[in-house]
């Protein structure tokens, strides 16, 4: 397994694009001490040999290496369009203590996920969203299209005026991008899915539209475990406000807990399930624990659309 990454260590890093450089480094040097040694770098050229196809395309100084068969892959097998999907509502920048907001936790995913893809001679896309489609861009694989996508990213992570409170709206914006991304993608949407649970069955239709579309998606729902899921507060009087609309509720955590910390799970599980069943890529992303696991889904899954 890679090391993890130490979020002190990266705060160093005010440059988004060398932030990201650093946690694919050192995710690297992690499977490089793993049973994997030697396919990291090298997993864009090579795919795994499938038993009784022909062995001539094999390559056996990398089976010397990791005892696994791979086969040598052609530029048209390689290449892969991914359009990263963002939520940028104001519910995305809650953040307790020293931890990261969603937003943030995010941002350093998708930077993080780009490295890797541009090793991979990979095209990427960006599409942020908050009550409507603030900002949709192709998939391309320049390095100037990559500074583009960087810089923006950038202007999100000091973008947030608490005046100025933005609505989670994914639904119209889901099938907007079905319908922009023209050519078969992967589309990789990270949200905190706090959108109305009144209006979850035309959340699933939007989800579906993607697949209908024949795009590949991962759904990273990015959350705070241990206050949002958990809700693990001290029990004392909390008076506690709605990022996105304001509103205030005042409680004592120790008399809504079980009440809420079921409803809650029930929705994400519901959630879950229906995106089983339309062969998405559900997966919670908590904001507590390092970037290394976000780094190996997303690979298993790139390796299984190979």
């Amino acid at each position: 397994m890679a090391e993890q990454i130490n979020r002190e260590y990266l705060e160093q890093f005010g440059n988004l694009e060398v932030l990201a450089k650093q946690i694919v480094e050192g995710f690297i040097t992690g499977l490089h001490k793993s049973p994997f040694h030697g396919f990291s770098v090298e997993f864009a050229e090579h795919r795994l040999y499938n038993t009784g196809e022909s062995t001539k395309h094999v390559d056996w100084k990398l089976y010397a290496r990791t005892e696994k068969l791979f086969t040598k892959k052609y530029e048209e097998e390689t290449n892969l369009r991914c359009q990263f999907v963002l939520d940028t509502s104001s519910s995305m920048y809650f953040q307790q203590e020293e931890n990261w907001s969603k937003l943030k936790y995010s941002i350093y995913g998708i930077a993080s996920l780009m490295e890797l893809l541009k090793r991979q001679r990979d095209a990427v896309g960006l599409s942020t969203f908050t009550d409507e489609l603030d900002l949709h861009t192709e998939n391309k694989s320049s390095n100037r299209h990559h500074q583009f996508i960087f810089s923006e990213l950038e202007k999100l992570l000091y973008k947030y005026e608490a005046n100025e409170a933005k609505t989670t709206e994914a639904v119209q914006v889901l099938h907007d991008i079905a319908e922009l991304c023209k050519r078969r993608s992967l589309i990789v949407i990270f949200s905190d899915m706090l959108s109305d649970p009144e209006n979850k069955d035309k959340l699933f239709e939007a989800l579906q539209h993607l697949k209908h579309n024949k795009h590949e998606v991962i759904l990273f729902h990015v959350v705070d475990k241990k206050k949002e899921l958990d809700f693990q507060f001290e029990n004392r009087p909390y008076t506690l406000v709605d990022m996105e609309t304001g509103e205030q509720m005042k409680l004592i955590p120790g008399e809504v807990k079980e009440h809420y910390t079921k409803q809650v799970a029930a929705y994400f599980r519901e959630l879950e399930q229906k995106c089983a069943a339309y062969g998405i890529d559900f997966h919670e992303l908590d904001t507590n624990q390092p970037l290394n696991e976000l780094l190996v889904k997303f690979l298993n899954k790139r390796g299984k659309m190979r």
